[in-house]
């Protein structure tokens, strides 16, 4: 009997290399998942539709239509099931448009199932906290912006939605909830994609330097998000919190 308390989450491996979803199958359905299994777009979107999926690792390399695009489609379907893609790519730019499109981590091939298995598991109690959200939305107000945690909604001081990635978004939320602590890049980290920062990894830097973009009016000298050097960043102003 499996002592892992995410026994009854559902895994959808997308992989069209039969020697990686064997070997995976495997080693997660040993760990007590539910393993599905698709080698490519159309089995993917048919296995969704008949069963419940907890948290999709997705090839970026697939036949057809590729995973980033699968991962922004399924991200905009539903913003609660969890996506790791997988890739033997090992490019900054190419994780930095993973998590942009709406992944919630990236793992480079070949990859320590160990690690994979501990990714999962941090995955599968992030998203099941995302799911399973209480019924008060914890608003936050600041320099005139608001930010709707549970509908994962910005707007701006005139009241209209200003889209956020998923990156920016799980930024944004730990600055504002954290507002005027410095917050350093390994928090930061975690809350992106769920582990540490490596000084290799400009996708901190990337999204802030997007939310400056947003949140930043021309007529602004100073910018919302301020660098603390050597240690991290903070959001330079007062928060009001309500609940709605």
């Amino acid at each position: 009997m499996s002592l892992n308390p995410d026994a009854n989450a559902s895994l959808l491996i997308v992989d069209d290399d039969l020697v990686t979803q064997t070997r995976l199958n495997a080693y997660f359905s040993q760990e007590g998942y539910r393993v599905l299994l698709a080698g490519d777009g159309e089995a993917f979107w048919r296995q969704l539709q008949h069963a419940a999926v907890d948290l999709v690792l997705l090839d970026i390399n697939l036949p057809g239509q590729d995973g980033l695009s699968l991962a922004r489609e399924l991200r905009a379907r539903d913003p609660a099931i969890g996506i790791i893609l997988l890739t033997s790519r090992n490019d900054d730019i190419d994780k930095i448009v993973g998590l942009e499109v709406g992944a919630d981590d990236y793992v480079t091939k070949p990859f320590n199932p160990r690690e994979l298995l501990a990714r999962v598991k941090s995955l599968l109690r992030r998203t099941g906290a995302r799911r399973g959200g209480g019924e008060d939305e914890e608003i936050f107000r600041f320099a005139a912006w608001t930010l709707n945690l549970p509908r994962r909604r910005l707007c701006d001081p005139q009241g209209a939605d200003v889209p956020l990635t998923r990156g920016e978004f799980e930024v944004l939320a730990l600055l504002v909830r954290h507002a005027g602590e410095v917050i350093n890049r390994d928090r930061l980290s975690r809350a992106i994609n769920g582990h540490d920062w490596s000084p290799q990894d400009r996708t901190v830097d990337v999204l802030v330097r997007r939310l400056r973009t947003k949140l930043d009016g021309d007529d602004k000298p100073d910018s919302l998000i301020t660098t603390v050097r050597g240690e991290g960043y903070r959001l330079a102003v007062d928060v009001e919190r309500a609940r709605g």
